[in-house]
């Protein structure tokens, strides 16, 4: 399976959308922060956790999904959020805390929320795997077509909420796809320390349903699988679980001096940085530069627009504070 010419621009420019977002995400969020960083100082208080790096998930998974069907994230879930067609001004708004954002400023970075497309985030770990399954199981006990797909880190598979969901999932055929991001890095522990197996995919088995692992982080080879895999769900054949290796180029969140990572890891994953490598792929396909250059200007006026927006709203008044909660 193969992207159109439409899909792979589409992949390509989602792509530096999310890292243009998250490149200006990042300049704000270090206001006010230094010289010395306190993480509750600036316009963006609190932790902030960037997907830099593993944008071809996003893209490669989300151009074969339709508004209808339902992406749950984790809490590093910016490139998922516009790969799904998340409003990215309002998703600014809701970072900076605004009353223009998504839930009103009340969620922050971590809990976007947008029922337009159906998606959710959480940052608890493993959280994406047991909404997905409710989706899906709410669409097949309706009869109503539509699938789920639940992102969640290497970290997330040993949790017991991945597990009893990839139960469920297989146990009563649901049309949902469980896709791992694999940055080999649960905050600074590898995977090679706290995971039994060296692959989650062969975890597929215990559930009765097909695994698969995909090297490289190559965006083509995660169209292929995950079109595949979404397909079956469509069908009615039930859940498939996918494994992607992908690179995390900044730490595990904003301050993190990834004293962790071996020395030289950075600048061999910098030189494998997926966007400037689908730009040559794109080219020696048959794309002229100069169409290249104003798609990427396209996204970075978007880029501009919504950072605008965001630090233009209004924050909620504080008589917003008792609103929405239950007492």
């Amino acid at each position: 399976m193969k992207p159109t010419k439409e899909q792979s621009l589409w992949m390509y420019e989602t792509m530096v959308v999310s890292r243009r977002f998250e490149e200006a995400i990042e300049k704000v969020y270090l206001e006010g922060k230094t010289p010395a960083f306190n993480m509750a100082s600036g316009p963006i208080p609190g932790e902030m956790h960037l997907s830099n790096g593993q944008e071809p998930v996003a893209v490669g998974v989300c151009a074969h999904l339709e508004t209808g069907d339902t992406v749950t994230a984790t809490h590093r879930p910016h490139h998922q959020a516009i790969a799904k067609g998340v409003d990215l001004n309002r998703m600014a708004a809701e970072i900076f805390g605004k009353s223009t954002g998504l839930s009103g400023g009340r969620g922050g970075h971590m809990h976007l929320f947008d029922p337009a497309v159906n998606f959710a985030c959480s940052g608890i770990i493993a959280e994406s795997c047991g909404p997905a399954c409710g989706a899906a199981l709410s669409r097949k006990l309706q009869r109503k077509p539509g699938v789920a797909v639940a992102f969640l880190g290497e970290g997330a598979a040993n949790q017991g909420a991945f597990h009893e969901a990839l139960n469920l999932a297989g146990v009563w055929k649901l049309p949902v796809v469980f896709v791992i991001e694999d940055n080999s890095w649960g905050i600074s522990v590898p995977k090679s320390e706290a995971t039994a197996v060296a692959r989650n995919d062969v975890r597929a088995a215990g559930y009765g349903m097909p695994g698969h692992y995909i090297s490289g982080n190559d965006p083509y080879a995660i169209f292929d699988i995950a079109g595949q895999a979404i397909t079956r769900a469509r069908d009615g054949k039930g859940p498939t679980l996918i494994e992607v290796e992908t690179y995390r180029l900044a730490g595990h969140f904003m301050g993190d001096a990834e004293q962790y990572r071996p020395k030289g890891e950075k600048e061999a994953l910098f030189a494998k940085d997926p966007i400037p490598k689908m730009r040559e792929r794109l080219i020696a396909e048959g794309h002229a530069a100069e169409s290249l250059d104003k798609l990427e200007e396209r996204a970075e006026a978007r880029v501009a627009d919504a950072i605008t927006f965001a630090r233009d709203s209004e924050y909620a008044p504080e008589t917003d504070a008792l609103t929405a909660v239950f007492v």
